[in-house]
């Protein structure tokens, strides 16, 4: 606390860092003085020192985020951690589409916008060159690439199935089909 009070640090903080104390490699390094100068005894002073930092370690790490907290320096809104899982997509009811571009696919040239996929259906991630990128809705599809498409379950027939359209008559796919029914 003496040393932080000539930097006009508040309170608060200088109980902090009291409690905290020297920590790791300022104790170590200053216990290796002696031992450079061939000090009487420098080596259970360094032994010492170092069994005192991995106790106080072990026993005070753990209480930081807690004195910390009681002394109000922590926001507990803006620690909070993201929640992080892999793909839930069963929370959504979707299923993750992933589609290799073959060379002589008619996908080869479209661009994601042209694609036409099924309400709520998304091209999450386009995998080039061992390289993942987000695309953007002019991005055009280039032979072997991988695609991640997040579709929803009821969607998922209907997804594939526009696929594999594009995928072996172009772009216009269903255009053509329907203008060739309605003759």
């Amino acid at each position: 606390m003496a040393c932080a009070a000539w930097f006009r640090t508040p309170i608060k903080h200088q109980v902090f860092l009291s409690w905290a104390g020297l920590r790791g490699a300022v104790p170590i390094v200053l216990a290796t003085i002696p031992l450079a100068r061939d000090v009487a005894g420098a080596e259970f002073l360094f032994d010492v020192v170092l069994v005192f930092v991995i106790v106080f370690t072990c026993l005070q790490g753990p209480s930081l985020p807690f004195v910390a907290r009681l002394l109000g320096l922590i926001d507990d809104e803006s620690t909070q951690d993201v929640e992080v899982e892999v793909a839930p997509l069963d929370k959504i009811s979707a299923d993750l589409l992933q589609v290799r571009i073959p060379a002589k696919s008619h996908l080869v040239g479209v661009e994601i916008l042209e694609l036409r996929l099924p309400k709520d259906t998304v091209v999450s991630l386009i995998i080039r060159n061992d390289r993942p990128f987000y695309p953007g809705a002019r991005e055009r599809i280039q032979a072997g690439d991988e695609l991640l498409i997040v579709t929803p379950e009821d969607q998922r027939a209907n997804t594939e199935e526009r696929l594999r359209a594009v995928g072996q008559r172009g772009r216009l796919a269903r255009w053509r089909s329907r203008t060739e029914h309605s003759r």
